[in-house]
């Protein structure tokens, strides 16, 4: 239990999407000690996501091992060892390699803990500014790719500045921007071929763990939109990325 009474099994559950509770959402923008709880937990879990595949066995090592278990049997060992050794040799390296190819398991549900802990954040952005004319220059030489910005006066959004960001171990924007008192974030990455089959399959807007999700690739990047809004909002900003970024 935290100082100011949140049980962490709440924050936790609250993480992964187990409960959808307003309150608990404001509770962790208010309260120092669960907003630095929560981000600690986002980055326990993003550094497990990084860490899976990671010491995947490689092709030399597989085919060693397979000869190993294949050769013949040397000394007493019943017939069937060798067999059923080399059966349970191809089950672990199929494993191994089903683990290093396949997709995130919750790609969407990571952009969500990573949304969660912006909003939990003192400092939510590194670069203050509602000008886009300041926040695109900001991000000249911290990330590897460059990108546009939709003219925000006169639209029911409002930038209120942004911060380098990864996935994938991979370093991207994350913009912040506001709809009347709700926050909406606006990831942006190079897209990848470990990116695209990581948000494989997602649907046009999401719901995912109390948030409105929308994701899409163009011109080489991977534009992923969050926010506790109306999915109507997240359409229409979604739209005015796309526009600036055909």
């Amino acid at each position: 239990m935290s100082d100011c009474g949140l049980e962490r099994t709440k924050l936790a559950a609250y993480l992964d999407g187990e409960i959808v509770d307003a309150d608990v959402r404001a509770h962790i923008a208010a309260c120092p000690a669960c907003a630095a709880e929560i981000a600690e937990m986002v980055a326990l879990k993003r550094g497990l996501l990084e860490a899976r595949g990671k010491f995947a066995p490689s092709a030399e090592f597989r085919a060693r091992m397979m000869k190993q278990v294949t050769a013949k049997k040397r000394g007493g060992a019943p017939g069937w060892v060798w067999p059923a050794l080399a059966t349970v040799a191809a089950m672990v390296i199929v494993a191994a390699a089903w683990i290093y190819t396949s997709p995130r398991p919750d790609a969407m549900g990571e952009v969500a803990d990573m949304h969660v802990s912006l909003l939990a954040s003192a400092s939510p952005v590194d670069v203050v500014s509602t000008d886009r004319h300041t926040v695109k220059p900001w991000f000249a030489g911290k990330i590897p790719f460059a990108f546009n910005l939709p003219e925000f006066a006169g639209s029911d959004f409002a930038l209120l500045g942004g911060k380098v960001a990864y996935f994938d171990q991979q370093p991207g924007a994350e913009l912040l921007v506001s709809k009347q008192q709700h926050r909406i974030s606006v990831l942006i990455f190079m897209e990848s071929p470990e990116l695209t089959r990581a948000f494989a399959g997602a649907k046009s807007v999401e719901a995912r763990d109390g948030f409105e999700m929308e994701t899409w690739s163009s011109g080489g990047l991977r534009f992923v939109v969050t926010g506790d809004t109306e999915p109507a909002a997240i359409e229409k900003l979604a739209g005015m990325m796309r526009q600036a970024n055909p």
